[in-house]
């Protein structure tokens, strides 16, 4: 069976496509740029912008392939206010109506695409499920939004779309706004949470990223949504405090008054000089853990890796890589 990779090339999809290569499955990996990377010796790779809706139909779907959407952008880098919607939405909008049209004249009717946590909002009920109410917080947010509401109808019309919502996904080859955190501790200067730390925060990884679409597809694709977060994450306060001993900081850990530091953000946000997205700081103090128990009811996933040895694999990347001056051109991962 031949499984295509749109934004195959990027995070997400770079740990997939090696997947179900092993699966013995045919794999084209359909993407902007194309990367040295070890399966290629073993799926094709297909140059493809998802804007562009002659390129999607290039790829050459079939009515018997299985599809996957991890192209995206994302909220690094910061965008200023007037930038966001014309940042996020060609590619996370447009660009999954494009996928979702071609596959529709080629009769493929099975598709797994990511969305996001984003879509939630602030949190109402802890830990949330899938069924909490929608309202996002600003333009990625709603973009994704968007394609949730674009794949429920082409669900009615007889397709199976399974969606994903991770949490901030980390792993190889990415660090994102993290690198900002990680130079404050290397700087041994101090950390400033927003609000007390005591409320836990929640990753992802791309690892359990990749086998959460996997086991989507052996699943035979439900028609779903399905959080993606680690189990039992730690307090801000442990997760950070982990992270200067390991590295060996002096940095301290400052807790603020969110409101106030919320506010701050909000009047730099307007004055186009971001530091966070509002996406970002809007919910930095509230208890929102995902609740990931479907997927594990449904799909038999069940995530394997800890935030504390996330974040710490991700420092220590961030470490290799400044020491051998290759962080400014690889610490940015195209797609999803």
């Amino acid at each position: 069976m031949r499984h295509i990779i749109f934004g195959g090339d990027g995070f997400v999809g770079r740990h997939l496509a090696p997947k179900l290569v092993a699966d013995g499955h045919e794999v084209v990996v359909a993407d902007v740029v194309r990367s040295d990377l070890p399966h290629y010796r073993s799926a094709r790779f297909v140059r493809c912008d998802i804007t562009d809706p002659q390129a999607v139909a290039a790829v050459g779907i079939g009515p018997d392939d299985m599809v996957y959407n991890v192209a995206a952008k994302m909220l690094s880098p910061i965008q200023v206010r007037a930038k966001r919607h014309d940042f996020f939405w060609p590619v996370n909008v447009h660009g999954t109506e494009n996928i979702i049209a071609a596959m529709d004249r080629a009769g493929a009717a099975r598709l797994v695409h990511f969305t996001t946590d984003m879509i939630y909002g602030h949190t109402l009920t802890n830990p949330m499920t899938e069924d909490h109410p929608v309202a996002p917080l600003g333009e990625y947010g709603w973009s994704k939004q968007k394609t949730e509401e674009i794949a429920g109808e082409w669900r009615k019309r007889g397709m199976r779309i399974s969606l994903f919502r991770p949490r901030l996904i980390i792993g190889p080859g990415r660090l994102g706004i993290l690198e900002k955190l990680f130079k404050l501790i290397d700087w041994n200067l101090p950390v400033p949470m927003i609000g007390s730390g005591r409320n836990p925060y929640q990753f992802i990884s791309v690892f359990d990223c990749a086998e959460a679409a996997r086991l989507a597809f052996k699943a035979g694709v439900p028609n779903e949504a399905y959080n993606l977060g680690s189990l039992n994450p730690p307090p801000v306060r442990k997760l950070l405090g982990d992270l200067v001993r390991h590295a060996g900081s002096r940095s301290i850990l400052v807790p603020t008054p969110g409101w106030a530091v919320k506010r701050t953000l909000d009047l730099l946000d307007l004055m186009n000089m971001p530091i966070m997205d509002p996406e970002q700081y809007l919910i930095a103090d509230e208890e929102c853990v995902l609740d990931v128990s479907k997927g594990e009811r449904e799909l038999g996933w069940v995530p394997q890796y800890r935030d504390e040895d996330m974040l710490i694999a991700a420092y220590t990347e961030y470490r290799a890589k400044k020491e051998s001056g290759t962080l400014a051109a690889s610490s940015h991962v195209p797609a999803e």
